[in-house]
């Protein structure tokens, strides 16, 4: 199947120390991403959006900077590569923190993706008050 890589940036007034447990730890996640997330064995995550499990591995982690979850496909050929990237960036100059998203997946819908991730973006601000 077909991948689309979406990318796009959302300023955040937080620092990376504050936003970082939001992207990265399961309780975070859970606040403004997930309705439920749960750590298993092997770096692991069960996401849960409408009741329906989605597991990934993280497999990237870099403190106050970025996380990567690679998502297992559920199928038979188990060759999903679906791939979810939260890359957490300062300008220099104007000391803005930003939140890069980067989800490759085979929804090529931009609009529909732009929607739903200003969607999380605006629970995330509530939750640290951007």
């Amino acid at each position: 199947m077909e991948k689309y890589k979406f990318v796009k940036e959302f300023e955040l007034r937080s620092s990376p120390k504050v936003l970082f447990p939001y992207i990265s730890t399961p309780s975070g996640l859970e606040q403004w991403f997930a309705e439920k997330v749960t750590v298993l064995p092997d770096h692991r995550f069960d996401f849960q959006w409408d009741g329906d499990s989605h597991i990934a591995r993280q497999t990237g982690l870099r403190i106050n900077k970025a996380v990567r979850f690679d998502f297992e496909d559920t199928s038979e050929d188990n060759l999903d590569n679906n791939h979810l990237e939260l890359k957490l960036e300062v300008s220099e100059l104007t000391q803005t923190t930003f939140l890069r998203i980067i989800d490759y997946s085979s929804n090529k819908d931009k609009d529909e993706l732009t929607s739903l991730w200003e969607g999380f973006i605006d629970n995330l601000r509530e939750i640290v008050g951007s």
